[in-house]
């Protein structure tokens, strides 16, 4: 296994990203807590910056690049949010970026990267994306990867950070899993601060690239065929990997469908709207409910809500909700 990042790394990309990014807010939700039958809160990170998580990370990325680095420009590759962080938050400090980008992705998505004036590439799917994102990295541009990167790791775990700071008591928390980024940050960050907590990850079919990882006892390419393009990597990292495996309870596994779901259920039970990636949680939720028993006090950390209400009318005709 390789070296974990610590709490104290989280803590200097908190003071790092401080006047970039949002503060979002920790809320308990009557309305959730109804509708699972158990105390739920909410971390709404739905309201960062461009719309998710994201901009911890690529934020904390940044701020640490060379002026060399800088003048050169940035390249990312994303399924939607990294990317659209990426472009954002690089054009608010004057660094030139690039976003590769399957033709899968959300179109919102890709309007959005353009509209900050970063060249956006298209390629035919995401190993493609990948292995383009390899050769501009080899043309001189820094990578900002959307999970295989210490530095990101440690942004996107000030979500943690500020969820176990602000939450009352938890028994459980529930994160979704893309490359691993996020939960592996969420997971330092709470076994440092509230090491009790259980933590548990979320994939939807089609894109289980942690569960399958686990299972071989390390990182597998996986033939990618969930809707949910913002959790659909071909691969996790070593680095992700080694945190999962280190600090999560275990991954749970829903359908494209439940995952579509969830988000209306979120609209309807919480008044927040959210993307699949974050529907996801509450199918999730409910396998994590029936394993723990009574007493489950749940911590939804809603990722991100970049998904339009055509998206979203348009899945729940094809999945007949």
């Amino acid at each position: 296994m390789g070296v974990l990042i610590g709490i104290s790394d989280i803590r200097e990309a908190a003071e790092r990203i401080g006047g970039h990014v949002v503060r979002t807010p920790t809320i308990h939700s009557p309305g959730l807590s109804e509708f699972l039958g158990t105390p739920v809160t909410t971390k709404l990170e739905l309201l960062q910056r461009t719309g998710s998580f994201k901009a911890r990370g690529a934020t904390a990325k940044l701020l640490t690049l060379t002026d060399a680095e800088r003048a050169a420009g940035v390249v990312a590759v994303s399924g939607g949010n990294h990317g659209i962080a990426l472009a954002h938050m690089a054009a608010a400090l004057h660094i030139k970026a690039t976003v590769v980008m399957s033709r899968t992705a959300p179109r919102r998505a890709a309007d959005l990267v353009e509209e900050t004036g970063a060249s956006l590439r298209l390629t035919d799917g995401m190993a493609e994306a990948f292995a383009l994102t390899e050769r501009l990295r080899a043309e001189g541009l820094t990578l900002v990867h959307p999970f295989d990167d210490a530095l990101v790791i440690a942004g996107q775990g000030t979500v943690g950070l500020e969820f176990a700071e602000d939450a009352a008591e938890l028994t459980d928390i529930v994160v979704s899993i893309g490359g691993g980024g996020l939960i592996a940050g969420v997971a330092v960050a709470f076994k440092a601060l509230r090491p009790d907590v259980r933590v548990w990850g979320v994939e939807t079919e089609g894109a289980t690239t942690m569960a399958e990882a686990l299972a071989a006892g390390g990182p597998v390419t996986v033939d990618l065929s969930s809707i949910v393009t913002t959790l659909s990597p071909p691969a996790v990292s070593q680095l992700t990997y080694d945190h999962v495996s280190a600090l999560v309870e275990d991954i749970l596994v829903v359908s494209d469908a439940e995952a579509v779901r969830g988000v209306l259920d979120l609209a309807e039970h919480a008044k927040v709207w959210a993307e699949p990636a974050a529907g996801c949680l509450l199918p999730a939720a409910r396998q994590v409910v029936e394993r723990v028993g009574d007493g489950a006090r749940l911590g939804l950390v809603v990722c991100g809500g970049n998904a339009t209400t055509a998206d979203i009318m348009e899945w729940a005709r094809r999945f007949d909700l």
